[in-house]
């Protein structure tokens, strides 16, 4: 018998709760998790068979050009309002309790998340943990020499170890695994050695071990059945070919579902590096890992904001300047960095958010640079190469001052060390040495 308890009991004394009600960044794009993805992704998906609506950077479930999941500013605006509310006597007590009590396992602990929303872990005696990532599933990990506990509800998801015959589809979760050094355990990628843009697994593939099994919206089941698979971590894009999942999960594959890339925090994004280490039984090596890359942020935090006005974007095939909205983690990694985002006032339901040439003109005109999404558009590598996206270039201060930046293609498949991002923008806007960076480079 399993019985669901709140994890925490609260008490609130307060006659403005409304806006505590919000749901969670997590919880609020998934709301809206059926709108499509951006037709730039598709075409590049198309033509170098990554298996995400991702162009050739290998993430683009953040990247899209058309609406995709709402974004998570009403988490911020709840978090700001319950913190006033706080101010104004608001009396709260929480009392800390397992999120599943499980018969025959005793319960010790919760995993600490500090940035990560869209996901918790629940750790019992023996090496148990119950890993649940809203609407997508509960996964009861399992230890080598145990038994599953009798009882479970149906919809508990048992995954044994050893988990060593893993389909990764999910690409932005490849190099978490790499991390903490798992990459053993993932045997089948949703992406050919091509798509590939950090170094492990396209050496993986070239050594044969790990090998390509179809992307995620055609996989090769024939292959997953031949190689034993014992999961398949999908991206969400999974729900837009739900037959496939339901195929995968009609051989007796489990399906996790990766929701990283709807985190708000880009160090939430880093933070799955902990879920994953439950599967692999590296948690040690993952809390390291991850305590040195949040060392990163914690450095930039007490730089302070210099007042530099920075705008990233890329230039859709029509035209139009794909801008992030404001509760996206792009600019909440500018903001850390030290500057400030030119798109402050755009806010809406997506991450990316199309915009005309002469609304990006009126507010980038005068940003001090320009940091151009060479993950999802290769086209530009040269200032030349923008001004002949639009005349308009021209005038923009970034680009007569040569404060025009380029990132690499492998932004988006490097969520371990997002971390450095955000420390590149902060030596771009500090006139640091370049040599310093790892993602930008001026164009």
């Amino acid at each position: 018998m399993i019985r669901m308890n709140k994890r925490f009991t609260v008490f609130i004394l307060s006659a403005v709760t409304a806006s505590g009600m919000a749901l969670s960044g997590c919880g609020q794009k998934a709301a809206s998790e059926d709108v499509q993805k951006n037709a730039e992704s598709s075409a590049a998906e198309d033509s170098s068979e990554i298996s995400e609506t991702e162009a050739v950077s290998g993430e683009a479930e953040t990247e899209s050009a058309e609406t995709e999941a709402v974004s998570g500013e009403t988490q911020a605006a709840s978090d700001e309002a319950a913190s006033k509310d706080k101010d104004a006597d608001e009396t709260v007590k929480a009392e800390a309790e397992p999120a599943v009590e499980i018969d025959g396992l005793e319960y010790i602990g919760s995993t600490e998340l500090d940035y990560a929303q869209c996901f918790t872990i629940d750790n019992y005696e023996g090496g148990y943990s119950l890993i649940d990532i809203p609407e997508s599933g509960r996964y009861l990990v399992v230890p080598e020499d145990e038994e599953a506990p009798e009882n479970l509800d149906e919809d508990i998801i048992i995954l044994k170890q050893p988990l060593d015959n893993i389909y990764l589809a999910a690409t932005s979760a490849m190099s978490l695994f790499a991390a903490v050094d798992s990459l053993d355990n993932i045997r089948m990628s949703g992406i050919r050695e091509s798509g590939w843009y950090i170094d492990a697994p396209a050496e993986a593939m070239q050594n044969g071990d790990i090998i390509y099994a179809g992307n995620y919206s055609e996989p090769d089941y024939e292959t997953m059945i031949e190689e034993d698979c014992d999961l398949a971590v999908e991206s969400t894009m999974i729900y837009h070919t739900p037959k496939v999942k339901e195929m995968i999960e009609d051989l007796d594959i489990p399906v996790l579902v990766d929701r990283s890339s709807y985190e708000d925090h880009p160090l939430g994004r880093t933070e799955w590096i902990k879920m994953y280490a439950v599967l692999t039984g590296k948690q040690e090596e993952a809390e390291k890992f991850f305590d040195e890359e949040s060392r990163i942020i914690e450095e930039l935090e007490r730089v302070g904001n210099t007042g530099k006005k920075v705008a990233f974007f890329y230039i859709n095939t029509d035209g139009s300047a794909v801008v992030r909205g404001s509760s996206d983690y792009i600019p909440k990694m500018i903001e850390l960095a030290g500057a400030q985002y030119n798109f402050e006032q755009i806010e809406g339901a997506s991450a990316s958010i199309p915009i005309t040439m002469e609304d990006f003109y009126a507010s980038a005109v005068d940003a001090d640079y320009l940091i151009y999404n060479g993950s999802i558009d290769t086209s530009v590598k040269s200032i030349d190469d923008l001004i002949k996206k639009n005349e308009l270039f021209k005038d923009f201060k970034a680009v007569k001052n040569g404060n025009v930046w380029n990132t690499g293609k492998s932004f988006y498949q490097s969520t371990d060390i997002v971390g450095r991002m955000i420390k590149d923008i902060n030596i771009m806007i500090t006139d640091g040495s370049p040599d310093e960076m790892t993602f930008l480079s001026k164009m």
